[in-house]
């Protein structure tokens, strides 16, 4: 089953550990107030290619991955939403020795063993919080909290180790409250490494302006960097 990359970074440095491919795919159902990446929302648009295709790119980048601890990362859009391409590439990736992280807010329309079938060929879950509170997540989504939070449950019945992210949004989701909640949220998922507090930055609101999409994040200004570390090393310390 082929598959449709919006792009592909291949150095990344900050999308699990180590120096990593990132593989943009294309696809969305959320449409998230601070999403950077409004290009990547459209399911089948961008280069059509194999699992067998991408592998053969991702493999040049070996050394890379041996000599950092890396491997590639999956992201979008939200990659779960290409589920049949993602399974089979991320089974090539494991037999190959490649570590995968799944960067993923968990949803899709995939079954639950279609889910676990990507699960298992899964190093590593970045785990996109975006909002905690099910009013909350769908206020900011346009979502219901539910696919997500039964992803999420299925990657801890499955042992599958977890980052969990969270963008931080003056003004929507930076205040102690917030904080203390998220930390609570945290605290009953099993297989949790560490939580990354990600500051809102403004790099992709050009995009809307080309696209013509309004963009209701409007005047908010990007977080903090500095108030934002410090955020971190309040609440998640051990992740810091």
């Amino acid at each position: 089953m082929n598959g449709f990359i919006h792009s592909i970074e291949s150095m990344g440095l900050v999308d699990g550990p180590g120096i990593r491919t990132v593989v943009f795919l294309s696809g969305c159902k959320l449409r998230c107030r601070f999403c950077h990446n409004p290009d990547t929302w459209a399911a089948g648009q961008g280069e059509e290619t194999s699992p067998e295709q991408l592998l053969q790119k991702l493999l040049r980048f070996q050394t890379y991955y041996r000599a950092s601890g890396g491997g590639v990362t999956f992201s979008g859009g939200e990659p779960l939403m290409q589920p049949g391409f993602l399974n089979e590439t991320l089974r090539l990736c494991k037999e190959a020795g490649i570590h995968t992280c799944l960067d993923t807010a968990g949803v899709s329309d995939a079954d639950e063993g279609t889910l676990a079938g990507i699960l298992a060929n899964t190093s590593l879950v970045l785990f996109d919080v975006k909002d905690y509170r099910p009013d909350g997540y769908q206020a900011l989504t346009g979502q219901p909290i539910g696919a997500s939070e039964g992803f999420i449950a299925l990657a801890e019945r499955m042992g599958v180790p977890i980052w969990v992210r969270q963008v931080v949004v003056p003004g929507l989701n930076d205040s102690d409250g917030y904080m203390q909640g998220l930390r609570e949220y945290v605290g009953k998922i099993r297989g949790v490494q560490r939580v990354e507090l990600l500051p809102y930055h403004l790099l992709g609101v050009h995009k809307y302006a080309a696209m013509g999409i309004p963009y209701s994040l409007e005047g908010v200004p990007a977080m903090d960097a500095a108030r934002c570390q410090a955020m971190q090393e309040k609440y998640f310390p051990a992740s810091a």
